[in-house]
């Protein structure tokens, strides 16, 4: 737990050795860590109590099989879902609201893996089996769905690679107020159609009659 509590006062700014108690991302991880024992020794019931009274508890539903490192810091933490078959690395970091989950029904390793010193946005998806590459951040808000290299960035729905090393990747923006909008692009496209239309109106109306 001593990796936990340096991982809270090294992150949060606003975290300072008297207050880390009040952290729930540290309860949850506490009852996970028994959870998880009870887990691999295939004793009923209780792994999966534990992990459900922590949810009431803290907010955040972390299933007993899944696997997690050091220096896992959740900030905030209301609204993380971490699924069974997850396996964490070292320092990475959750925002409130990410899930870490499956995307259908299958049997066996069904959830994603993340590599070492991975920061997670707020309200991320991550869904599927594959791997997120150490040293990478997910943008809040994006749903990942396919693996993802080392050292980079990922934004978007779905979650696209835009930067690498540091490196933006040619022909996409990192800007989130210039991302992709569907709706707005179909907008313009039956705005230019109703002027055209428009135009072939008024191009008929001058016509002289018969």
């Amino acid at each position: 737990m001593i990796s936990h509590i340096r991982a809270i006062l090294e992150k949060d700014p606003a975290a300072n050795i008297w207050d880390v108690v009040l952290y729930p991302c540290l309860y949850s991880i506490f009852f996970h860590r028994v959870a998880n024992i009870l887990w691999r020794l295939h004793i009923p019931f209780f792994p999966r109590f534990l992990s459900q009274l922590s949810r009431f508890l803290t907010g955040i539903e972390i299933h007993p099989g899944a696997t997690i490192g050091k220096a896992f810091f959740i900030d905030h933490g209301m609204g993380v879902v971490i699924g069974e078959t997850t396996i964490i690395g070292n320092n990475v970091t959750l925002f409130q609201g990410v899930t870490l989950g499956g995307t259908g029904k299958q049997k066996g390793k069904r959830h994603p893996t993340l590599g070492n010193n991975i920061v997670v946005g707020a309200g991320a998806k991550i869904l599927g089996n594959f791997k997120i590459g150490d040293d990478s951040y997910i943008g809040a808000n994006s749903v990942v769905l396919n693996e993802v290299p080392p050292h980079s960035t990922i934004v978007g729905v779905p979650g696209r690679v835009v930067k690498i090393k540091g490196q933006y990747v040619p022909n996409i923006t990192f800007n989130h107020a210039n991302l992709p909008d569907p709706l707005a692009n179909r907008l313009k496209k039956i705005q230019a159609e109703l002027l055209e239309v428009e135009k072939h109106i008024k191009h008929w109306k001058k016509k002289p009659g018969p």
